[in-house]
């Protein structure tokens, strides 16, 4: 039998759906207007302020790094423009993918992706990462015409740092690097970000470093509007970046270069000063490194073949290595002796060749002795036994009271950072360091400039200037003027600070006389022959190695690198100082036979215009082969050294 269906029931039920239907979607529809009202009526402003401003982006713009040229205009720092392939990681998904489809476009080369590694690891904050940079145009073009599938992937022209002097003088200029993290949290220690928005690079070490802010410039800022995609639609506003401020050096790039190959293979350092003013003229650190692999990101097999060098072609000898002075210490030493009345002019002692402390004999460069020697004859024949009395006598603490003025063991304050104090010592110096006391039998070898004695070549040419000063000690400074590049205002530095040593006028008369014969008639005189011109000089042998009391001394049994240093200081002329030089060739020997022929080389040039006949000028700035030349003595053979035999004292 067939179930009657109630249709009265069946439509009321189906209209009471129908109702409910049509309140939830009313419901819906109420809450959908109602979020709209909200978010175009009520916060219309704000959600209105963030569109625009994605739709505007501020993009900063990195200003050009002043240049660095020498005294005579000479460019030793430039920027060069080229292409740059960057990539935004956080703009890419599959970072792998996208290198490898690029490879297939260009060459990219192990080195490149380890350099980009690297990068990505220390410059977090940085919005694009360089894998490839100084791109060729070919290069360039076949990347612009793969752009639009490769998203995060940019063509940026940059300026590059250039130093087209290569390694010269490359310890002195430094160089600039990438932002690392650690130059990061520097900067924001010292509340500097805003200085350096956009900003990839920074300046390292050198003059680089210590003129960073006046090199880096002011960023300017873009106001751009963009696209959904991130891609720049139009520039709206500018306000351009004022580029970094023009350094000009004191250096003379000519004679940097001519020290420089002078000392070929040779290790070593040297510092020319002019001693009126303290501008440095010349800054040698042998051996160097060109500064040009460092501005793009050195790879590792490159940073490490430099870092593990023995030679150590990273460190600034001038400026950070210490050495002891030798006999370029005598000089000084004369001084302290008249000063504190513990030597006269007249007074002489007789020079056995050798110097007793109790059972200790301290031997005389010259085992036969000088004979009769006063003060002028100790400087011209370097008596060791002579000022091994001096020092003896006088004691540490006399002797470093005496130096400090003339800046040995002190910071000179050059326009350099990270410059080392060296080591002046006294009794007070060993008890704090050693925990020691000071003992007689230590203070003779510290009147021949051995023993605890630790100067930099910086310290050295510095006293020299002093000395050559008549006791003026002017602080020296390796930048002459800042020029604005935009109004070409040239200023010139603040006058370096300086002090006048007390000192007997008469006995730097005496000093001086004795250097000047230290080069007619003594230890230098070989090398000086036929100049035209007066020299104060000293010569100076430095130990590297002890040896035994009874122990002779030969070269020939002896690693390299355990030789003696060799050392010379120098002014002329001598009358009217223009360059004070200090010098050390390491484990060049006897002063007088490796440094000294590279003082009389620098002295022909600087005063007078001669070069050595052999020295090539090619791809020096303001130069040819057509210069009045002159061959000057650049070494002399061990048998020409006078006074042979001498290993302390010369």
């Amino acid at each position: 039998m067939r179930e009657v269906r109630d249709t009265g029931s069946d439509l009321h039920q189906m209209r009471i759906r129908l109702g409910l239907g049509l309140a939830f979607v009313l419901l819906m529809f109420g809450l959908l207007v109602a979020r709209l009202v909200y978010l175009q009526v009520w916060r219309y402003e704000d959600f209105r302020s963030q569109a625009e401003d994605n739709r505007i982006s501020l993009v900063p713009e990195t200003p050009t790094r002043g240049l660095i040229s020498d005294r005579n205009g000479n460019v030793l720092a430039e920027n060069v423009s080229a292409f740059t392939l960057e990539l935004a990681p956080a703009q890419i998904s599959d970072l792998n993918a996208t290198i490898e489809e690029l490879a297939s476009i260009i060459t990219i080369d192990p080195r490149d992706r380890r350099r980009f590694q690297r990068l990505r690891e220390d410059s977090r904050k940085l919005e694009t990462i360089p894998l490839k940079v100084r791109l060729s145009d070919e290069e360039a073009a076949k990347i612009a015409v793969a752009r639009y599938r490769l998203p995060g992937v940019e063509i940026r022209a940059r300026q590059f740092r250039s130093y087209p002097m290569g390694g010269s003088a490359a310890h002195l200029l430094g160089h600039i690097g990438r932002v690392s993290a650690k130059d990061l949290e520097r900067i924001e220690q010292a509340d500097d970000a805003s200085n350096y928005a956009g900003a990839t690079h920074i300046g390292k070490t050198g003059v680089e470093l210590s003129y960073e802010n006046q090199l880096r410039g002011i960023p300017g800022v873009a106001r751009v509007e963009v696209s959904a995609g991130g891609r720049v639609v139009r520039t709206l506003s500018r306000t351009p970046p004022k580029p970094g401020d023009n350094l000009v050096l004191s250096i003379d790039i000519h004679l940097q270069k001519l020290l420089e190959d002078l000392y070929g293979d040779r290790k070593g350092a040297l510092v020319a000063i002019e001693p009126a003013t303290g501008e440095v003229l010349a800054f040698v650190s042998r051996p160097t490194f060109d500064p040009n692999s460092f501005v793009d990101g050195i790879d590792y097999a490159s940073w490490n073949a430099l870092n593990d060098d023995p030679d150590k072609p990273l460190m600034n000898r001038p400026l950070r290595g210490t050495y002891p002075p030798g006999s370029t210490y005598k000089p000084f030493m004369a001084l302290a002796a008249l000063t504190s009345g513990t030597r006269t002019p007249e007074f002489t002692i007789q020079d056995p060749g050798y110097f007793m402390v109790g059972k200790h004999r301290f031997r005389d460069s010259r085992p036969e002795g000088n004979g009769t020697v006063n003060l002028h004859k100790s400087i011209v024949v370097s008596s060791d036994t002579y000022y091994y009395r001096v020092a003896y006598e006088m004691g540490p603490d006399a002797i470093h009271d005496f130096m400090v003025p003339w800046g040995f063991g002190q910071i000179t304050g050059i326009d350099l950072d990270n410059e080392t104090t060296g080591l002046l010592p006294s009794s007070a110096w060993k008890m704090k360091r050693l925990k020691k006391k000071w003992y007689p039998g230590e203070s003779p070898s510290i009147g021949i400039g051995q023993g605890f004695n630790a100067f930099t070549i910086l310290q050295l040419s510095h006293a020299t200037a002093t000395l050559a000063n008549g006791g003026l000690a002017i602080r020296p400074h390796v930048v002459r003027a800042i020029i604005d590049p935009l109004s070409r205002k040239q200023v010139a530095m603040a006058p370096p600070t300086s002090h006048q040593i007390e000192i007997n006028p008469r006995y730097l008369e005496l000093v001086k006389s004795a250097m000047i014969d230290v080069s007619r008639e003594g230890t230098s005189r070989i090398a000086f022959a036929g100049v035209e011109y007066a020299v104060a000089s000293k010569t100076g042998t430095a130990q590297v190695i002890g040896m035994k009391q009874n122990e002779k001394y030969n070269a020939s049994r002896i690693a390299e690198r355990f030789r003696d240093h060799s050392l010379f200081i120098a002014f002329a002329p001598a009358d009217k100082p223009r360059i004070a030089i200090a010098l050390i060739v390491e484990n060049g020997g006897f002063g007088a036979q490796a440094a000294a022929p590279i003082a009389r080389a620098a002295f022909d040039f600087y005063l007078l215009g001669k070069l050595p006949r052999d020295f090539d000028t090619r791809g020096l700035p303001g130069m040819d082969d057509d210069s009045a030349l002159r061959d000057i003595p650049t070494d002399l053979e061990p048998g020409e050294v006078p006074l042979a035999g001498e290993r302390e004292g010369q």
